[in-house]
């Protein structure tokens, strides 16, 4: 979670959002599959490209490790005082024991009830479950690039993109974040270029790995110090969704290049309106549909790695009763999008949390008693 002393309430709204366009995209494939089950008339929404939630994640996260994550490890300090140590102890403590407890889990159903999940070609080998422990890009037996748990695939991004941060830590703010651009553009090129065959060089290579870029321009924006007014940025904010709109009407969904570019810069207008807005000081306490609001953003990793198994659990249990007919379709897809945003705040408050506070205190035990250095 971000320390609530650099949180921005608008950033985290829009964690909010974007974890819910993801669920949205996999609610409607559930209930897709709810309805051919019970003979239903079903059509998904082509309103949003829902998947593209992943994109705005992916931009919120170059904006909020450059903002947020590792302010104390941006100066030349932080060679001296174990920032880069300290940077990524701070990543693994706050990604890795929620999605290992999950892709545990996952891998526990899948032995159990296979027909449960989704087939993947076959059972895995010992080789996939450590590469997915370790968010080592590897092939599953039918070919796809996904770990065990397939949302996975965004993390192994996200790991990437952390250990590609820290080498860049201590040159300054500047410096640092051209490195991490150059870096992310020099990979996707030479990809395209070279075409490599192993599996994770190709993986790393996607252009999707540019929409990490785009949210740390964002942060050096902010941190030397631009700031928009409110009509600028709900002009930014207009034209982020009306081109996803846009996007979501033009066929299919966009790869290669074409993401970044279709859905990358949509996601870039919205993460910079919600980033770039002058700091004032809160006469009054928030609403209590913005307090919600934020309150799931905090919760929107839990929200993320948790919803599919809701999602297929509340689907297997309609379907095995007499409820589905009753309810039809769209009742049962608000049915699983509320129910996973409940277990979502729960998870959240009651495991990630204490997991995260425990992994960082046996990865960073002396986070306390270190000096605080300036930023740049």
């Amino acid at each position: 979670m971000t320390p609530r002393s650099t949180q921005i309430l608008s950033v985290q709204i829009l964690r909010a959002v974007a974890a819910l366009l993801v669920v949205m995209h996999h609610a409607q494939a559930e209930a897709t599959a709810l309805a051919q089950r019970t003979g239903a008339a079903f059509a998904p929404s082509g309103l949003l490209p829902w998947a593209g939630g992943v994109d705005v994640f992916f931009v919120i996260s170059g904006f909020i490790i450059v903002h947020a994550a590792a302010p104390h490890a941006v100066g030349r300090h932080a060679a001296e005082s174990g920032g880069r140590r300290r940077f990524l102890a701070h990543r693994i403590a706050r990604v890795v024991p929620l999605y290992w407890l999950v892709t545990a889990l996952y891998l526990a159903v899948g032995l159990a009830a296979p027909s449960a999940l989704n087939g993947s070609g076959g059972p895995p080998d010992a080789g996939q479950v450590v590469a997915s422990f370790l968010f080592w890009p590897a092939a599953r037996p039918d070919g796809a690039v996904l770990p065990l748990y397939g949302l996975g695939w965004t993390l192994n991004c996200e790991m990437a993109f952390y250990a590609l941060f820290a080498l860049g830590l201590g040159w300054g703010r500047r410096a640092g974040i051209a490195w991490l651009v150059a870096a992310l553009v020099g990979i996707v090129l030479a990809g395209a270029w070279l075409k490599p065959d192993a599996v994770p060089l190709a993986f790393w290579s996607n252009p999707v790995m540019l929409e990490f870029g785009l949210g740390a321009l964002i942060a050096l924006a902010r941190g030397e110090g631009v700031r928009l007014g409110g009509p600028a940025r709900a002009g930014l904010a207009l034209v982020g969704f009306g081109l996803l709109l846009l996007v979501a009407r033009t066929g299919p969904f966009p790869d290669g290049f074409l993401r970044p570019l279709a859905l990358g810069i949509p996601a870039a207008f919205l993460v910079a309106a919600a980033a770039l807005g002058r700091s004032r000081t809160q006469a009054r306490p928030p609403s209590p549909v913005v307090s919600a609001l934020a309150a799931l953003g905090d919760a929107s990793y839990a929200l993320y790695l948790v919803h599919p198994f809701v999602l297929r659990g509340l689907r297997e249990a309609l379907a095995r009763s007499d409820l589905a007919p009753w309810l039809g379709p769209w009742v049962a897809l608000g049915a699983m999008v509320a129910l996973s945003v409940v277990a979502a705040l729960l998870v959240h408050r009651h495991v990630e949390r204490p997991m995260t506070r425990l992994a960082r205190a046996r990865l960073d035990p002396d986070r306390h008693s270190l000096p605080r250095p300036k930023t740049v």
